[in-house]
């Protein structure tokens, strides 16, 4: 099991691809599987998502807290900002 850190990290890189690419399989399909180890393994609920110039703030719920992780924007983005620089990498193959 990832650190909870790790796997918020990890869900939110994709979730932001996701939210560009709304017709990324692929992403949503990895973001689903990141959601689920959040809700299943970190019992984490009530996921939101916020952010500034500067940093993404994840506010959540555990074990009946309210809690809230920070992460800056540029280590969130590099993979979004990877795929608009690059489209031709990530092309989204339909399903068939």
């Amino acid at each position: 099991m990832k650190s909870l850190q790790d796997s918020l990290y990890n869900w939110l890189t994709i979730k932001i691809v996701c939210d560009e690419r709304p017709d990324d399989t692929a992403a949503a399909d990895t973001e689903k599987m990141f959601f689920d180890i959040l809700s299943e393994e970190h019992r984490i609920s009530d996921i939101e998502v916020e952010k500034d110039d500067f940093m993404y703030f994840v506010h959540y719920s555990k074990d009946r807290e309210r809690k809230k992780s920070r992460f800056p924007r540029e280590l969130i983005e590099v993979m979004l900002n990877q795929i608009q620089n690059e489209p031709e990498k990530y092309v989204n193959y339909p399903e068939d």
